[in-house]
């Protein structure tokens, strides 16, 4: 028969055809295919040198530098400059972080919606395949090669053929032999790699988890007559099914324990682990058997016996505990236990008085029984307690308790006699006594000439049990033991000594809010050192927070008549009188009586003005101030000329504001404020702007020192003669006076507001001669673009150590521009913790409150066009409506006195008389905006 001819010899082949290539070949080319080559129609030039105009590598990256400086150093200005250019690196990534993460996100849930897995693409199929019967797994045929071209072939080698049953049985004896015993091994055998399947281990397993499961059930069973229906998959959520593993480790400890209760079965704590063990294992019938063993065998042991108790019922726990005290009638603790098991009080009661007999001298029982009995029953059984257990002080302090006051005090007498040594008995007497509005000192006292009870206790260990009666609520006990104790062990120091270590005690206990013991340790150690005006000024500041203005007036009153030589004494007596008790005559008073011990102070002088100043008594201030310019009688210092002058400014009077002035300068040329106040009243209130000039001009001659009067000399030049580079020679020259100043550079910078550039050229040299200024980190977050002051924000905090409140107000200020209001919020906290002196802070904070609170009462747009609408807006919480309060009353305490808006408002004549609050309200109308566009 003729071969038949493949059908596809005579045709052409398909397009991209490569001969050869499905197993593996690869085509090439030979010089017959291209015939042969042509030779080159000139020769090769000479190589040459490269010029130095010429690129040696064209093709290298321009980004990368290797080898421009490979031969320099590496230094540390170059590690600091690669550790800047990293942070800006993180900075950068961290911008859009979470939009880049999302759309990475959007674009990946696309993805796996248009291109989804095998696994996700047949889920629905897979789902179905648990409908199939056995029937139809069967009928399943096997995926064989249908190919009728290879299944001739394939036929002639493949046969298939019944395994004999000798080869299976002998399989399954080999299998059998390997597998080791649960019962035989003392350790868990390590599980296998996957590639043996032992069918004998994993049916045993199953058949001990099916076990376990059906231990549970008869557990459930026997334990309740009935299933509960609405808590039965409540508890089925509580059963825990063991793997194969932890039933090893199970059977291992079961092993041992045997072993161990085996061999000595008089060993209390055997018995105790392997009913446990049967109880985490689930099996509760098997710990109770186990259990009951034990107690057969060790039935002294207490242990044994409450664990049996606690593994069974209440009724049967009940019968044990019985037999137990039988076993043992000594052990509180049983017949605690057995008491417990009592819910009726009258069968617990009975119990606890069947265990007094046998154990009378136990406390805790007497306790115990005492508790439920009812006061006159009480009274009884503590009296034949002390009888049995004279050295209880517990039971003596509780039968006083229970008594009358004269009854009360026999029996702590009794308790004296029995225990000498005791302190509590003492302290117990003389709460008593104070209870009764007693004198408490004697008793105290003579508690502390008991030598034996005064050595068992340290100094620290009295000061702890004075606050305990603190606590109590018997402040004088607390106090009596102070004057007691606070010495022993500080007999042989140095009254310095001694005072700095009272001083911390008393600091220590306030700070555990014991008020009343630690003014007790202050009034000890002033009645020692009673010249220390130190130690009176930190008790007034006890009495000024935690006492009355009664307390507190008598203290200073003490103070003053042991220290009348310390200013700052009277003037804390005169500002209480004044502020807090509002008695203006009785601060005068004690303004006279400070003058007549201090004649020459210029904080008396100025206190006094400022209070008749403060209540427009204006012709009395003048008349003070004009005593204390007189250098015989009065202070006659730079200060009271200043106030002088300052106080004729306030009253609208400049020509005699000047003279005062002028006389100052010419008797203290060196006082740069008086030339100040003086080249502002000619600029300012007199409108000689020429003759400032040359008031400025010779103050600083005198004070080339002064930083403020440098700023206002260019000021002057800038604002009245529009003279910027007049202002720029006058701060060149005051820079090279004064080196690294930071306010210098400054204003430095705002005179070239108008050229960006050269403000930004200037501060950097600022910032390279003061890198740790806050007013200039500042500044320079300001000149910033939007995008580039979180990095310059970076950067300042890192130069100025993260405690500059200027920085962290300005950065506030850029948390608030951006809308983030709880991050703003906070940073605005952290400034006013860091320095509540820095009154700019807080006008920025209570700005921002004050807006959040604006934009919170608002209504919506929506709002305003559907008046009826009901989806309004939620009302603002209350402690966002209080912030702004918060903000002032914080201010009140705070008082602050600097910031460069808050100065020049504080210090404006026509402010002189307010307060705080007030000045904080104006200086909130002169701030920008938050952050500059």
């Amino acid at each position: 028969m003729q071969k038949a001819t493949k059908d596809f010899l005579g045709k052409p082949a398909p397009p991209n055809y490569v001969a050869g290539l499905a197993r593996g070949a690869t085509g090439f080319t030979t010089r017959s295919d291209i015939g042969p080559a042509r030779e080159g129609a000139f020769e090769p030039a000479p190589l040459q040198k490269p010029t130095d105009d010429q690129n040696e590598d064209p093709n290298q990256d321009p980004e990368n530098e290797v080898g421009l400086f490979n031969s320099a150093p590496y230094e540390e200005d170059d590690e600091e400059a690669d550790q800047i250019w990293k942070s800006i690196d993180d900075v950068m990534d961290q911008r859009r972080k979470t939009r880049r993460e999302k759309r990475e996100r959007q674009e990946l849930e696309e993805y796996r919606q248009k291109r989804p897995a095998i696994q996700e693409q047949f889920s629905d199929l897979r789902r179905q395949l648990s409908d199939f019967s056995e029937a139809d797994w069967e009928s399943i045929p096997e995926a064989t090669n249908q190919s009728g071209h290879r299944r001739k072939k394939e036929s002639k080698f493949e046969r298939f053929s019944a395994v004999p049953d000798s080869l299976i049985s002998s399989s399954a004896n080999q299998i059998a032999q390997q597998a080791v015993e649960e019962s035989s091994g003392v350790e868990t055998p390590l599980s296998t790699s996957g590639m043996i399947t032992n069918f004998v281990d994993i049916g045993r397993a199953k058949d001990r988890a099916l076990n376990v499961k059906l231990d549970q059930i008869e557990e459930t069973i026997a334990g309740s007559a009935s299933v509960d229906p609405r808590g039965y998959l409540t508890s089925l959520e509580s059963v825990v099914i063991k793997s194969a593993s932890e039933i090893g480790d199970i059977q291992k400890a079961r092993t041992l324990l045997k072993s161990v209760t085996k061999t000595n079965p008089k060993h209390a704590p055997g018995w105790i682990a392997a009913a446990r063990l049967e109880e985490v294992a689930g099996k509760l019938p098997a710990a109770r058997a186990t259990i009951r063993k034990g107690y057969e065998e060790c039935p002294k042991s207490e242990d044994v016996w409450l664990e049996a108790s606690r593994l069974n019922t209440n009724e049967n726990a009940k019968i044990i505990l019985g037999n137990a005290v039988k076993q043992l009638p000594q052990s509180v603790k049983i017949w605690q236990a057995a008491a417990d098991l009592e819910k009726d009080v009258i069968k617990r009661k009975r119990v606890y008085r069947r265990a007094l007999e046998f154990v009378p001298t136990s406390v805790a029982l007497w306790k115990a029984v005492v508790a439920l009995e009812e006061p006159d029953d009480a009274k009884v059984l503590l009296s034949r307690a002390v009888e049995l257990i004279p050295q209880s002080v517990e039971l003596w302090l509780a039968l006083a308790r229970l008594e009358t006051y004269e009854n009360a005090k026999t029996i702590l007498n009794k308790a004296r006699s029995a225990i000498p040594t005791s302190h509590e008995v003492w302290i117990s007497a003389a709460q008593l006594e104070e209870s009764q509005q007693k004198p408490v000192n004697n008793i105290i006292s003579r508690a502390f000439k008991n030598s034996a009870m005064v050595r068992g206790l340290s100094r620290e260990t009295w000061i702890a049990q004075a606050e305990a009666s603190e606590l109590q609520g018997f402040p004088l006990v607390a106090a009596a033991i102070i004057h007691s104790c606070i010495s022993i062990g500080l007999e042989d120091q140095d009254e310095l000594y001694k005072l700095d270590i009272w001083v911390e005690d008393a600091q220590a206990s306030l700070a555990r809010a014991r008020v009343e013991t630690s003014r007790a340790i202050y009034a000890y150690a002033l009645k020692t050192v009673p010249s220390d005006p130190d130690l009176w000024m930190s008790a007034a500041q006890l009495e000024r927070k935690h006492g009355s203005p009664e307390s507190l007036d008598s203290l200073l009153r003490k103070a003053v008549e042991y220290c009348p030589q310390t200013e700052s004494l009277w003037l804390m007596a005169a500002k209480e009188k004044w502020v807090w008790a509002n008695d203006i005559d009785g601060a005068r008073t004690v303004l006279r009586e400070a003058f007549r011990f201090n004649p020459n102070s210029e904080a008396i002088w100025l206190a006094a003005v400022k209070l008749e100043s403060a209540n427009q008594e204006y012709d009395r201030a003048r008349v003070l101030l004009e005593r204390a310019r007189d250098d015989n009688h009065g202070a006659g210092t730079p200060r009271v000329w200043l106030k002088s002058s300052t106080l004729e400014r306030q009253l609208k009077n400049p020509q005699t504001a000047l003279e005062l002035a002028t006389t100052g300068t010419t008797k203290f040329p060196k006082f740069p404020k008086l030339w100040m106040v003086k080249g502002q009243i000619e600029w300012l209130d007199m409108s000689n702007p020429t003759q400032a000039r040359d008031t400025f001009s010779r103050g600083l001659k005198h004070n080339p020192q002064s930083i403020p009067l440098w700023i206002l000399a260019s000021k002057l030049e800038c604002d009245a003669f529009s003279m910027h580079i007049k202002a720029r020679a006058i701060l060149d020259r005051a820079r090279v006076v004064n080196p690294k100043c930071p306010e210098l550079w400054l204003q430095a910078v705002r005179i070239e507001a108008s050229n960006p550039s050269g403000a930004k050229s200037l501060l950097s040299r600022a910032l390279k001669e003061c890198p740790k200024s806050g007013i200039l980190w500042s500044e320079a977050i300001l000149l910033e673009s939007r995008q580039q002051r979180k990095a310059k924000s970076v950067d300042a905090l890192k130069n100025c150590d993260n405690n500059d409140p200027i920085i962290i107000t300005t950065i506030a200020r850029l948390f608030w521009s951006e809308r983030r209001v709880d991050k703003a919020r906070s940073w605005f906290e952290r400034a006013g913790r860091l320095d509540p002196d820095y009154g700019d802070g807080w006008a920025w904070w209570l700005k921002f409150e004050q807006e959040q609170e604006s934009i919170l009462s608002q209504p919506t747009t929506n709002q305003k066009q559907n008046p009826g609408n009901s989806n309004k807006i939620e009302p603002p919480q209350e402690s966002e409506k209080q912030m702004s309060q918060k903000v002032i009353e914080a201010v009140t305490l705070a008082n602050p006195k600097h910031g460069e808006i808050w100065q020049t408002v504080a210090k404006d004549p026509s402010n002189a008389l307010l307060s705080p609050p007030e000045i904080l309200k104006l200086v909130v109308k002169k701030l920008p905006i938050p952050m500059p566009y």
